[in-house]
């Protein structure tokens, strides 16, 4: 496999504290977009019918860039790569995660392509996003009786009813269905992941783009998340979906590799917005604190809520660290690690809900109130620990990483 995901590498090791221009440059315009576009509209996208969504929103969003930044320059992208599209995503999240998993799940369903080191399948895919009219895109792993098993490779043979691939002639084809898929409802095409026909579990799992409106595929209905409602999730079902050869990323049975790597990639933008929703309680605590007057002092200035305040802040700050060093790795090792990137979900996603937690404990009713907004945030820290990797599967790969390290002294 090869990559092209980032134009901005630095020649000198990346300072955490002065990130490349054209980086800086992109998230500063997103932070616009996050305050002036996204913020007004918070409470209405979490309040409206699950159906939801906001076009008029994704448009802005794809206007700065959200929706080309990984995209290489030569196909019409900004190519910022992870470290771009991470921190631009937090910005993002720390007003409404639901819209950065918009543009995050697009990333992930082009990941596939980016990978693939496919000037075809690039010059095919790719400047579909640099277009006027905002495009998205998904990526369907996920099955109704598989999910871990589809993305640790130890426990691939004992997947169970996963979507299947066949060949015929010029084309595959594709039988079965996926859920809990982010964007499968407005997506122009999907990366979809399907095991070849006879294979064990997911032994033979292999790669595939999928226009999404080819005879057979059919889009589930929209499902009443807890959280992240701003983003829609569904389920895709494909009853004899024929997909051309060329789509076909890799080759038969390299899906698992693929999807690995996709995962390791992701990962360090997934940290980004777990950081962003942990952000956004940090930042409502630290308000609230400085305007309640409590036994005649400012809540700040008393040392029990300082030290909350303290470690909420060294949390959130540690956080960023983890998921800049792991989407500078991302950028510039191929293929992509496995331990940066893990460990940076790992420590993000327990953050957002240990500060979220923290901050609701000193709002106290006002925090449990849907008008402040605290009580969004408190849902929303709780879907970070699903997507892209549960603290159990990224405890696997983080403790796998430590032994193999061990192997090499």
């Amino acid at each position: 496999m090869n990559t092209a995901l980032s134009e901005s590498v630095s020649e000198t090791a990346l300072n955490f504290d002065v990130l490349p221009h054209d980086v800086e440059e992109f998230r500063e315009t997103v932070k616009e977009f996050a305050r002036n576009v996204v913020e007004p509209r918070v409470q209405e996208l979490d309040q409206k019918p699950a159906a939801h969504f906001d076009w008029d929103l994704v448009g802005h969003g794809h206007r700065t860039g959200l929706t080309r930044a990984a995209v290489p320059k030569e196909y019409g992208g900004l190519g910022v790569g992870m470290l771009g599209v991470a921190t631009a995503l937090e910005e993002v999240a720390a007003v409404c995660p639901g819209t950065a998993l918009i543009f995050g799940a697009t990333l992930l369903g082009q990941a596939p392509v980016l990978l693939s080191g496919d000037p075809r399948l690039q010059a095919r895919f790719l400047p579909l996003f640099s277009g006027d009219e905002p495009v998205l895109a998904c990526n369907a792993v996920t099955e109704e009786d598989a999910g871990c098993d589809l993305i640790i490779p130890s426990q691939a043979e004992h997947a169970r009813n996963v979507t299947t691939a066949r060949r015929d002639g010029d084309d595959y084809v594709l039988t079965g269905r996926k859920r809990f898929i982010t964007n499968a409802k407005v997506a122009a095409f999907a990366s979809v992941f399907a095991t070849m026909e006879g294979s064990r579990g997911a032994t033979g799992l292999t790669s595939f783009i999928v226009p999404l409106d080819l005879p057979g595929v059919v889009r589930g209905p929209v499902a009443d998340k807890m959280g992240y409602r701003a983003c829609l999730g569904s389920e895709l079902e494909f009853h004899d979906v024929r997909v051309p050869a060329e789509y076909m990323v890799g080759a038969e049975g390299e899906g698992m590799a693929i999807n690995m790597a996709q995962s390791n990639m992701a990962r360090a933008a997934v940290a980004g917005i777990s950081t962003g929703v942990a952000r956004s309680a940090l930042e409502q605590a630290v308000a609230w604190c400085g305007e309640r007057v409590q036994g005649g002092r400012p809540l700040k200035d008393q040392q029990f809520t300082a030290a909350k305040l303290a470690g909420m802040a060294a949390k959130v700050d540690a956080a960023r660290l983890l998921y800049l060093r792991a989407a500078d790795k991302v950028d510039n090792e191929l293929p992509p690690p496995v331990y940066e990137p893990a460990a940076a979900k790992l420590f993000a996603d327990r953050t957002a809900i240990d500060v979220a937690e923290t901050a609701l404990s000193l709002l106290g009713a006002r925090g449990y109130l849907r008008s402040y907004g605290l009580e969004k945030t408190m849902r929303d820290a709780l879907g970070t620990r699903i997507y892209e990797g549960t603290p159990e599967v990224l405890a696997l790969a983080v403790t796998e990483s430590l032994y193999a390290e061990k192997d090499e002294w």
